[in-house]
Formats: C-alpha cells, structure tokens, sequence
C-alpha cells in the first residue's frame, strides 16, 4: 500500500484527491493538510511514502513545506500541484526539492501515475507538465557548466535517455541490457553527482548541457 499526505488549503480539493486515490486500491491518503506548517508537522507524525503539495498556501506555504520535507534524512517524494506549469511557484519548488509535478486539472489516470512513480522511485519525469518545468527551469536559471564529471560514456547514455522520460525498462530495452543494469549505472550516476533523485540528476545534466 503506498500511504499519501496530501497539502492543500482547499478541503474540497483534498477530498477529490482522497476519492480517486482511495478508489485505486494501492493508495491510501493517511493524512491532510491545509497549509504549509500543517503539511510539515503531518509528514512527521505519518512518515508517508509520497507527499502531494500544492505550491501556494496560507499559513507557511508550499515552497517552505517541501523544503523542510525534503531536507529530512528519510524525506519521501514530494508531488507539487500547480494550476500553471511554468509558475516561478514551480521553479521554486524545484529548487526546494520537489520530485515531480502534476497540473491540478490533470486527468486522474496521470496523477496516480506519477504517484506511483515517485513511491517507486523512478521520479515523474516522463509527465509532460514535469519535462516543461525542468526544460524552462534550466533555460532561466542558465549557470556556468559543472567541473568536469568522471560519468563514464554509457552512464552519460544513460542520463540522456533519462532526460527523455523514459523509465528504467525503457533504457535497458533501447540499451540492450538488463533492467537491474540500468538501475545500478543510475546509482553511481547520482552518487558521482551528489543528486538527490532522478529528477535533480535530469535538472542537473540540462544546466551541463548534457541535455539540449
């Protein structure tokens, strides 16, 4: 079962993400909040394996919550919620730590998706709103290339198909190799790094110029 917090300050929003993920089977919504503060105090009672956040929210606000979230040793995975996909809200969030984003006028199939994702650990990069954010965030928070990385050429392979959206099984497929392969090459990959997850490894090979 993966347990959900979910942040928002509208108790009718909450309630209709409760409905369509308690209706999966799979998910189950242990906890709510209606504001930043709140979100980060129920994140530490329930320790949920995903984090639904809105982004903009009275009381200590989305930005504010996911950083304090992200900053724990046993962080889960934060999913921001945002009307506008390019909002410099978003980018904020992205720089705090978010790890994937859904448009609040998404379909229910999506949204469940990248939940899932993010519990399992593969980010939510292949969401188009997720791609976009990542993309134009780089674009505007242009910087000066990394030192030299010591990623070998198939981990910088490996990195750029990521960059695509593609999944573990994806890359082993387009690779030739075996998932468990994939899986291993991303752990060194981040470790070399010092990125957090997926989506921090995609924002970071997009400011490199690894990625177009």
């Amino acid at each position: 079962m993966i347990r959900l917090v979910v942040a928002d300050d509208q108790a009718v929003v909450r309630a209709g993400f409760r409905v369509v993920f308690e209706s999966e089977g799979d998910l189950a919504v242990v906890g709510e909040a209606s504001s930043g503060r709140e979100a980060v105090a129920v994140v530490g009672r329930e320790r949920p394996d995903v984090v639904v956040m809105d982004v903009r929210m009275p009381g200590g606000d989305g930005l504010e919550a996911t950083r304090a979230i992200t900053a724990r040793d046993d962080a889960p995975p934060v999913l921001v919620m945002t009307t506008f996909d390019l909002d410099e809200h978003v980018f904020g969030a992205l720089e705090a730590g978010a790890s994937g984003f859904v448009l609040k006028d998404a379909e229910p199939a999506e949204v469940v998706a990248a939940v899932r994702a993010l519990a399992a650990g593969r980010g939510a990069i292949d969401t188009a709103t997720t791609r976009r954010v990542i993309a134009e965030f780089a674009r505007r928070r242009a910087a000066p290339a990394p030192p030299e990385h010591d990623l070998t050429p198939r981990e910088v392979e490996v990195v750029r198909l990521l960059g695509e959206g593609l999944s573990n099984e994806e890359v082993a497929a387009r690779l030739v190799v075996e998932t468990a392969t994939v899986k291993s090459h991303l752990t060194r990959v981040m470790t070399k790094l010092g990125t957090r997850d997926r989506l921090q490894t995609v924002v970071w090979a997009y400011r490199s110029g690894l990625l177009p």
